[in-house]
């Protein structure tokens, strides 16, 4: 592998992944319209509908997700940067649907927020350290990302002299300022770099995709869907033998209570 191929970053890979999409966008969004159109067309118009929206409104509530750290400006602010980390394509929902940033939220609010169940006395030496020695900050992840979330709206507010928020600028403001935390060109006001948070921020949003759902991302083991992967099977033994592929339905560790 070249040096230069080398440096191809994960935030310019996805952005490859983006450009695809777009450009084949004309002939997914014709079969989505086609099929919309269809449906509007195929209907009667003197057809009635009886209206039911109190009722509607209020099954579609999913009382589970509700913030357990972030107050709401942080979580649009996190919920807005996942989604570009892990954005929906032809292929799935992104981190959005997927509801990565309650998976965030609920982990910063326990033992992994507040780095409980580690060494966090120094020295520390982040410059020189190696990924293989460990965190190298005295921060815990919740301090971790205040201070990210901070200075990504600190960054969102320098793009125009209405000062937006992250969550509010436009995707492509939001991939510009997310490179640069990348690239370790925004400076954080604390012991940690914009890099380091990056990269934790990248960690826990694919660990919302595809953790179990029960830790509150990975709705409707939809991030499994897109893998084949057949979560938390009991037993195999009714496959093993088979010759041929057998494609089998996610199960969470909810499946549990289903004996």
């Amino acid at each position: 592998m070249s040096e230069q191929e080398n440096k191809t970053t994960y935030l310019d890979k996805r952005s490859s992944r983006r450009t695809f999409i777009k450009n084949s966008g004309l002939t997914v969004g014709g079969v989505v319209l086609g099929g919309a159109l269809g449906s509007l067309l195929g209907k009667d118009s003197t057809s009635k509908t009886n209206e039911t929206g109190v009722h509607s409104a209020t099954t579609s509530v999913n009382f589970n997700q509700a913030l357990m750290y972030f107050d709401k400006a942080q979580f649009d602010t996190i919920e807005a940067a996942a989604e570009q980390i892990f954005p929906k394509t032809e292929v799935g929902p992104g981190a959005k649907e997927l509801l990565v940033a309650y998976y965030i939220d609920h982990q910063l609010a326990g033992s992994f927020g507040l780095n409980s169940k580690e060494y966090m006395t120094g020295p520390f030496f982040p410059a020189e350290a190696v990924p293989q020695q460990g965190y190298q900050t005295h921060l815990n992840r919740q301090q971790v990302f205040n201070l990210g979330i901070a200075a990504l709206n600190t960054e969102a507010a320098k793009k125009s002299d209405d000062k937006p928020k992250f969550a509010n600028l436009t995707e492509e403001q939001q991939i510009e300022i997310l490179k640069d935390f990348e690239a370790d060109k925004v400076k954080l006001n604390g012991a940690v770099s914009s890099s380091f948070f990056f990269s934790l921020l990248r960690k826990v949003t694919i660990e919302g995709v595809y953790a179990d759902p029960m830790y509150g991302g990975n709705k409707d083991m939809a991030g499994w869907k897109m893998k084949n992967f057949p979560g938390h099977q009991s037993s195999y033994t009714n496959v093993l033998e088979k010759d041929e592929f057998v494609k089998i339905d996610p199960m969470s560790l909810n499946s549990q209570h289903q004996h």
